[in-house]
């Protein structure tokens, strides 16, 4: 068995004349083309076209003619640009303007996702505010501009699977093309001579080959043979996925839902819009497509690492909630955790933040309670050192008479290091040495002007803070039961002993995310199968001949060049070889001078 290299197929130099090279490179043409037919369909890619001067051509004269002209150069640009959309290169051009477009999408304020933040940003930039606002980078994902990448971008990858999906189902409904006239001119080549039949060479070749997994069948002297199919279904499924993909982004973007909602041990929450405390949604969003079911928080449970380099980290960090799901659903129990949501329908609650909520209870300069309930409190740190407001907007009369409201800045640690043992900051999360730090205003919260507020702050423009008879600020430190008396008979404020926990919790509702995830597998996978699958043909040739000696050839031919091709196309022939092996040479010398004569025929029959 020998091979032969396509580079040494010439003659000698100076042989022949012109008429020779005439025949030659008509020889070489006729090669080419055969292996270009041998070659057609390795793949379903559109053949890229060059830019033409005009699509219409000669113009014949009158106004028929400048009308079939125009139509013609019309027909010939359309196609053209829907070869150019459709093609791959543009396909990665769109979908690089579309991961960049994404990008001031995440660094700019959003309108739809937070108008504050928005605005706030308009007012801090007065030049790049309105230039911003104008190019739409405070509505990316809705703008004029990343629509049009987005829907140019669906339509090329559309264009791109539909006729090569067509293309690539015809190929495998078809049968590999027959062998070239001369393989030896194909990259992988072998050949040798053997006493077997040529019918029986290609019998055990279309057997070796099947074993193979190729598709092969015997077509006039040659045995033509193809693998490697996946490697173009892979790219399809990449491109597919792809559509999923922007289906199910852009499906989750129209549709999408995310709330937030801090609920106190004890309290409750329906999936209704006002009962959120923050609240966001897609443009094609309903209040209809809200899940119906509510859920209590029963109590929260964390406990902490104690010791070690890891202290204060959570070792258990979870929410007991009652819930159930429409109008009168039954209730359930369950047990909400970190990346453990409760799944209701197409709702997840996810348990995302945790802190205290102080019981406190304020009395008028009567005794009359106006105020009794669990404030909760923003934590700063991992030590849930936390800072709020209690603020009585109602049912509070000053030692006057005088109808009047009250505020107190809180701050709240729930392990106190001690006093003269540094800042008011906690020492550990868990509920080892509570105080709360208050102090007091009294006069106008601002609340009746109808502007928006923040629970957690004070807005202390329209009050006076308490001082005590020294004229210095009321403030105190308190531990649970302890209470804090204000001057001048204003009443008083105590830190009751229950302490209790809040949970807050996120609702989304995001239509897609499972087609999205199941998409990008597929991208994944169909991805590593057109780079790592190599399409390939291979042919067996078996001739007799001019001496009726059977004479086979293999080769072997693939998308692009590559050290595998040969090598599978020697395991090949050392299997055809094993059922056709290579016919003795007779006539061949003995390479040893000092080896003995070959013995006769008759003394070798004796001899025997």
């Amino acid at each position: 068995m020998s091979t032969t290299d396509t580079g040494n197929t010439t003659g000698p130099a100076g042989a022949g004349g012109p008429a020779d090279e005439d025949t030659r490179a008509s020889q070489d043409a006729r090669d080419a083309r055969e292996i270009g037919e041998a070659g057609s369909q390795l793949s379903t890619a559109p053949v890229e076209t060059a830019m033409p001067g005009s699509f219409g051509g000669a113009r014949t004269p009158g106004a028929m003619g400048w009308i079939a002209w125009t139509a013609r150069e019309v027909t010939g640009w359309a196609r053209w640009f829907w070869r150019q959309l459709t093609s791959m290169r543009v396909a990665l051009i769109l979908l690089f303007l579309l991961s960049l477009g994404a990008i001031p999408g995440s660094l700019i304020p959003q309108s739809n996702q937070d108008a504050a933040k928005a605005q706030e940003f308009k007012d801090a930039h007065s030049l790049l505010g309105p230039l911003y606002d104008r190019l739409g980078l405070f509505h990316v994902y809705s703008s004029v501009w990343f629509s049009a990448i987005y829907i140019l971008l669906f339509i090329s990858l559309i264009g791109c699977i539909v006729p090569r999906t067509w293309q690539f189902v015809g190929q495998l409904r078809g049968r590999p093309p027959g062998a070239p006239k001369r393989l030896s001119r194909l990259p992988a080549y072998a050949t040798w001579r053997t006493e077997a039949e040529p019918e029986q060479v290609r019998e055990a070749a279309l057997k070796v080959l099947r074993q193979r997994r190729f598709r092969a069948h015997i077509e006039k002297d040659a045995v033509a043979a193809e693998k490697g199919y996946l490697r173009e279904t892979g790219n399809l499924l990449f491109h597919i996925a792809l559509i999923v993909m922007l289906v199910a982004f852009a499906w989750g973007q129209l549709f999408k839902s995310e709330g937030d909602k801090l609920i106190v041990e004890g309290d409750g929450f329906s999936n209704a819009l006002l009962s959120y405390d923050d609240f966001k949604s897609g443009s094609l969003f309903s209040t209809d497509d809200l899940t119906p079911f509510s859920f209590d928080l029963k109590n929260f449970t964390g406990t902490y690492e104690r010791t070690g380099p890891n202290k204060g980290t959570p070792r258990t960090y979870q929410a007991t909630v009652d819930y159930s799901v429409g109008a009168y659903g039954k209730a359930k129990k369950t047990v909400v955790k970190v990346n453990e949501p409760l799944v209701i329908g197409d709702s997840k609650v996810y348990l995302t933040a945790h802190g205290y909520a102080p019981v406190v209870t304020v009395r008028d300069g009567k005794g009359k309670v106006v105020f009794h309930e669990a404030v909760p409190l923003l934590p700063l740190d991992s030590n849930v050192t936390s800072q709020g407001a209690v603020k009585v907007m109602d049912g509070y009369r000053n030692a006057q008479g005088k109808s009047e409201q009250l505020g107190f800045s809180a701050f709240f640690v729930p392990t106190f290091a001690g006093a003269g043992k540094g800042d008011m900051f906690s020492q550990f999360p868990a509920l080892d040495y509570p105080v709360l730090a208050l102090s007091g205003f009294h006069g106008s919260l601002g609340v009746d002007a109808g502007l928006p507020q923040n629970v957690y702050q004070l807005e202390t423009s329209h009050m006076k803070q308490f001082k005590d008879a020294k004229g210095e600020i009321l403030k105190s430190r308190l531990r649970p039961g302890e209470k804090m008396t204000l001057p001048d008979g204003a009443g008083s404020i105590t830190f009751e002993k229950d302490i209790k926990e809040w949970a807050n919790f996120q609702v989304t509702q995001q239509p897609g995310s499972d087609w999205a995830l199941a998409g990008a597998f597929a991208a994944i996978f169909g991805l590593a199968g057109s780079l790592f699958i190599q399409r390939r043909r291979v042919w067996v040739r078996a001739t007799t001949g001019a001496d009726g000696v059977t004479v086979v050839e293999m080769a072997g031919l693939g998308r692009s060049e590559s050290a595998k091709l040969p090598e599978e196309l020697g395991d090949l022939a050392a299997l055809v070889h094993e059922q056709a092996p290579t016919k003795p040479d007779e006539d061949a010398a003995p390479t040893d001078a000092d080896a003995e004569p070959p013995a006769t025929a008759a003394e070798g029959a004796e001899k025997q």
